[in-house]
């Protein structure tokens, strides 16, 4: 593990700096994900264990994809814009910046002391306490190695929220993020009582007939380079209203496009209003999908990353090939 410049506390005490506070915020980025949801979750159940107030926020005023809610807690999520109590500590999970944020920025000025618990690498930081380890496969495994310095039994709840964090962020333990330590803290979550078979049916088991058209859509819209390093698709606003489909019926279309035989990159656009949102995943060592996603807008790991694109689907569709091809030097992906 390697953590960054800004890194300023040992999780030991990271955990004896929690101690000093009694009431808590908790938010993750825009658009949370399962590592975000499970990592501030976690870490909430762990500050109540101690006799602290804990509440979990959401960067924005949007519906937790479903497939979340099973989570211990999960419905006691609060849009940050409906937020209005004074916190003594806010903590950052998963997030590197206020703008990533969202509406609970706002709630995090507030407060009288910060906290970012975290495995973005960024050149600035945003509190006065911060761990962050981009080595770390997945925030929920440095969450849950966090608890263990808090002094609380790992119970069901902590265990099944690290658990989906770092099952997700890993890719079902498939991606090349994939340590020895992340197979050996999954077993520790498991013996505290994660539940694998939950977790992956909830997960990845449960799609609608409207995710099945929007992969039929995927396919017959998926282009590759003439190299074969990367292979690209969209769906447009029309095509989610014809089949009736939401934003998390479009979550697993990344990763059919990656699994195709040979490409090195994979890219999925997803129309909205008036931006286009994109998804990246690497397959291999030596490609840095994140340094892509950031010239667009965006963030994220070198094997998984996202973006905002500011135009049109036809622009995004016109531009973005060039700028994976950029990735690709003498055949060898650029860092």
């Amino acid at each position: 593990m390697a953590t960054t410049p800004q890194t300023n506390v040992t999780l030991a005490e990271f955990a004896e700096a929690l101690d000093r506070f009694e009431s808590f915020a908790l938010c993750g980025h825009v658009s949370p994900d399962g590592d975000c949801l499970g990592s501030q979750l976690a870490l909430a159940h762990a500050l109540r264990a101690k006799g602290k107030r804990a509440v979990c926020l959401l960067a924005h005023d949007d519906a937790v994809d479903k497939s979340f809610l099973f989570l211990p807690g999960a419905n006691e999520l609060i849009p940050a814009c409906e937020f209005e109590s004074d916190v003594d500590a806010f903590i950052a999970v998963d997030v590197p910046n206020l703008e990533r944020l969202g509406d609970a920025a706002r709630v995090h000025e507030s407060a009288g002391a910060h906290f970012t618990l975290d495995h973005h690498a960024v050149e600035s930081c945003m509190a006065e306490y911060n761990y962050v380890d981009p080595d770390a496969p997945a925030t929920g495994m440095l969450a849950w190695r966090l608890i263990g310095e808090m002094g609380v039994e790992r119970t069901f709840e902590m265990a099944q929220c690290c658990y989906l964090a770092l099952m997700t962020d890993t890719g079902r333990f498939q991606f090349q993020n994939t340590t020895p330590e992340a197979f050996a803290l999954a077993g520790e979550m498991v013996s505290a009582g994660a539940r694998p078979e939950e977790c992956s049916q909830e997960i990845y088991q449960r799609r609608s007939a409207a995710s099945l058209g929007l992969e039929g859509v995927m396919l017959s819209n998926m282009q590759v380079a003439p190299s074969g390093e990367w292979a690209l698709s969209y769906a447009r606003l029309d095509d989610f209203e014809r089949l009736g489909a939401v934003k998390a019926d479009a979550e697993p279309l990344i990763d059919v496009l990656r699994s195709l035989d040979g490409i090195r990159v994979a890219c999925m656009l997803r129309e909205q209003e008036d931006v286009v949102r994109g998804s990246l995943r690497a397959k291999g060592d030596g490609i840095d999908v994140a340094a892509l996603a950031r010239e667009i807008g965006g963030g994220g790991h070198k094997a998984a990353a996202g973006f905002t694109y500011k135009g049109s689907i036809d622009d995004a569709l016109a531009e973005i090939p060039a700028l994976l091809d950029g990735l690709f030097v003498g055949g060898e992906g650029k860092e």
